[in-house]
């Protein structure tokens, strides 16, 4: 199946699971990516009359009702199904309608063959030098080199400009950001398990949060 290119198609909200390997009828084996895809239950539906644009606010996982503010709470209440750990929004194509309340999964959104963007936040790395962050090369072990071997090494001119450019690459905080990996294909879908296996690797750690949407870009490899 050919990838959708409808960047406002719905999307689930997901947790990464973990990587693992599966053979396919032919008998290759496939690197993939488990996720467990929803379900997601409709919290709130945007309209152009009442927000200004289409779109849906979709829940996830579950939440100790002591620990959201009263505002939360009654707001996750609205869909009937308890406090949600995890609110995130999605575009919807024109002609949608989704009711608060309403249960989305991956059957009737997703299909074997589709291709996928998933969204996650990259591991935490802390504070990071110049060549674990930026792969410099550093400088050599010797020849008169001294107390000077994993520094970044000039980082601008005298006076003029008389300062750094912003986005120099330096050292400092390194992942923890937001990552999205396109154009995964979907190998397998377990809809009883609300599981999703996807080819290849996806940002983040173990349990960790992710979004799933259809892909945006068509993929290069047909």
């Amino acid at each position: 199946m050919s990838a959708r290119t409808d960047a406002t198609m719905v999307g689930l909200i997901g947790k990464k699971l973990g990587m693992t390997q599966i053979f396919n009828p032919k008998g290759e084996l496939i690197p993939v990516t488990v996720i467990q895809a929803g379900p997601c239950t409709v919290v709130q539906a945007k309209t152009p009359s009442s927000d200004g644009y289409l779109a849906v606010q979709l829940g996830f996982a579950e939440k100790k009702a002591q620990r959201a503010t009263k505002g939360y709470r009654n707001h996750c209440l609205k869909a009937g199904k308890g406090i949600f750990g995890v609110l995130r929004e999605f575009r919807v194509p024109q002609g949608e309608a989704f009711a608060v309340g309403q249960e989305l999964n991956l059957e009737g959104l997703f299909e074997v063959g589709d291709r996928v963007d998933v969204t996650g936040t990259t591991k935490g790395r802390g504070f990071a030098g110049v060549i674990k962050r930026h792969g410099f090369s550093g400088f050599p072990g010797s020849h008169g080199t001294h107390e000077y071997f994993r520094h970044g090494g000039s980082i601008g001119n005298r006076s003029y400009p008389g300062r750094v450019f912003k986005g120099k690459r330096m050292a400092g905080q390194y992942g923890n950001e937001r990552n999205t990996t396109q154009n995964l294909e979907v190998i397998e879908i377990r809809a009883a398990e609300h599981l999703l296996l996807v080819r290849g690797a996806v940002s983040g750690a173990r349990n960790g949060l992710v979004l799933i949407e259809p892909a945006v870009k068509e993929s290069r490899h047909g």
